[in-house]
């Protein structure tokens, strides 16, 4: 996996995954892929419940055997950042609600921008904000925050992709919403990250 928009934490944590698949499941990388050739999936979501399923292979290393079995140019796209965010924020208002809260990220000290398939993680030493499109122009913004912060935010109710730490949601649904309070939201749950 690709390592733009990782903190120092994360990028141990995704080499210690991926070097102890062999030991962790039995395999080396590439017996896994041709593995993969037999599997009757096509989604990667269907993937990786047939390598639970059939082989007892979580998330995590499952991943790392979908993005190394994929064909060329047809990967998870980890590689791509760029990519990923113009394939995520098509609709140009969430990207006006993206750019609002990017400027606020470049204020926090010490923080990462990634991009992932599904959403954008700010992090320090981990993960404190994440940041998905809605429909319709809008975006919801995940925060290492208790829900009780403000009333503005609620707890999160569903179950996303990004950190389990972000525990508080807000949506926001033009660029004037990123305003002084999610400004001041924001530099709270990075100082939890």
């Amino acid at each position: 996996m690709g390592e733009a928009g990782l903190t120092e934490r994360q990028k141990k944590w995704f080499a210690t995954v991926q070097a102890n698949l062999a030991a962790q499941t039995g395999r080396s990388m590439e017996e896994w892929v041709e593995v993969m050739k037999a599997c009757p999936a096509t989604g990667k979501r269907a993937q990786l419940a047939w390598l639970k399923a059939e082989h007892g292979i979580g998330v995590n290393h499952g991943s790392h055997i979908l993005e190394a079995s994929a064909p060329k140019g047809e990967g998870l796209g980890w590689d791509d950042p760029e990519g990923l965010r113009a394939a995520l924020w098509k609709d140009p208002g969430s990207l006006a609600i993206l750019e609002g809260v990017e400027r606020l990220a470049r204020g926090v000290e010490g923080g990462i921008q990634g991009q992932r398939k599904g959403y954008i993680p700010f992090s320090r030493s981990v993960q404190f904000a994440a940041m998905r499109p809605l429909k319709g122009g809008r975006a919801l913004l995940g925060l290492k925050l208790d829900a009780a912060a403000a009333d503005r935010l609620g707890p999160a109710l569903r179950k996303e992709s990004w950190s389990e730490r972000l525990t508080a949601v807000v949506e926001l649904d033009g660029p004037d919403h990123v305003d002084a309070e999610i400004a001041r939201l924001f530099a709270a749950a990075a100082e939890n990250g």
